[in-house]
């Protein structure tokens, strides 16, 4: 970043790793390398015991009732491809209903609209107001009414910011019978998240955006819903039989883990929930809440700059427009600055095009920013409008 230092703003893209999460993984390579649940060697039996202790981990860390409950993906992106295929696949017929939010990402959109076009259902939408950033909850009794039989929302925008009461909603869906997949891949890292309060059916997040490794995430289900759907992908690890005619598919999680699973990434991810499980979740949020209110107070002082979102509580993303400045222009002005921030529709085009814009420039924080980067960020952003002034 030549004379700046770093202000990496870019954390609902990818958080960086704490060292510990470094360490457990280079750990395992070195010590404990070997596949699990298929041998019982010595090194497989360390492997197996970390892959499984990790999961454990994920459980506590949701306040899951028992760690069966936890499936291992690639991501959260994974985890709603699996749900809508084998759930999605098996239960919805030609004219049943999906029901989304216009502030989707991309990874709670597209699975939906491709089993959708498959089996012949509707996708619908929770209205919302686009000025205020937030869900318009009056029609969705309504809504979740027959022939909707899914729910799919997530708990924070990674656009807006929007925390979504997705407690209230998932009480809601349940009184009508409609089952709830909550997205918390923008809320995992900064706040609190308890399966059991929420009240949903399904939840999904991504290691790589909570301080884990890229290339692991998680899909939490509730038990006998778990029970009752068919495996996704087939191979080993997930069948408890295979003749030439057939096989026979194990219990959940197992059946949903087909082949080999990211076992160091898992044991990474383990490490990063320790890790904030040490910090203090409830404590992280406060920080952070209170330097997303010091970077918006800094951002709306600045001319010809709109903000978009709340304006009340939201998660740590902001983003902005800037009138007669392209976000790309910002973004690469602001990295010559040392600051790293992202712009674009960031995977939301429907939102972005709700909204009336192209794309914008968005900041999104972690605990470990400060307020000396808002300050540079903000220096960063009027050097652009200057300059284009």
């Amino acid at each position: 970043m030549g004379e700046f230092p770093l202000a990496y703003l870019d954390n609902a893209a990818t958080t960086h790793k704490p060292r510990a999460v470094i360490e457990a993984m280079r750990v395992f390579y070195e010590r404990d390398n070997a596949n699990v649940h298929r041998a019982v060697h010595e090194l497989a039996h360390r492997a197996t015991g970390c892959f499984e202790g990790a999961r454990a981990s994920v459980a506590r860390f949701l306040n899951a009732s028992n760690a069966e409950q936890i499936v291992f993906t690639r991501g959260a992106t994974e985890a709603i491809n699996l749900v809508a295929q084998s759930w999605g696949g098996a239960r919805l017929q030609r004219g049943d209903r999906i029901l989304l939010s216009p502030m989707e990402h991309h990874s709670n959109l597209v699975p939906w609209q491709q089993i959708a076009r498959r089996v012949g259902a509707t996708l619908a939408y929770i209205p919302m107001d686009p000025i205020a950033g937030t869900l318009r909850l009056e029609e969705l009794d309504s809504l979740l009414s027959s022939p909707t039989k899914i729910l799919a929302l997530t708990h924070a925008s990674n656009v807006l910011g929007t925390i979504n009461p997705v407690a209230a909603i998932a009480a809601e869906a349940r009184r009508k019978g409609v089952i709830t997949l909550i997205d918390a891949a923008q809320s995992v890292g900064h706040l609190p998240l308890d399966v059991e309060s929420m009240g949903c059916d399904f939840l999904v997040f991504s290691g790589h955006k909570m301080y884990g490794p890229m290339g692991v995430g998680i899909l939490w289900g509730r038990s006998e819903i778990l029970e009752s759907m068919a495996p996704w992908q087939g191979g080993g690890e997930m069948v408890r039989e295979v003749t030439w005619d057939g096989f026979t598919f194990g219990p959940p999680p197992q059946r949903f883990e087909a082949g080999t699973p990211p076992v160091a990434e898992a044991i990474g991810l383990g490490a990063a929930i320790r890790f904030l499980e040490q910090l203090g979740r409830k404590e992280i949020a406060l920080y952070e809440s209170e330097l997303t209110a010091y970077a918006l107070e800094r951002l709306r002082g600045i001319p010809d700059l709109r903000t978009l979102g709340p304006s009340g509580e939201r998660a740590p993303v902001i983003s902005w427009t800037q009138r007669g400045i392209h976000p790309h222009d910002i973004v690469c002005l602001a990295n010559e600055r040392g600051v790293a921030l992202r712009g674009g529709h960031h995977c939301a085009q429907p939102l972005c095009a709700m909204l009336g814009v192209e794309g914008t420039v968005r900041a999104s924080l972690a605990f470990y920013n400060t307020r000396s980067e808002i300050d540079q960020l903000v220096d960063a952003v009027e050097s652009a409008r200057k300059l284009f002034a």
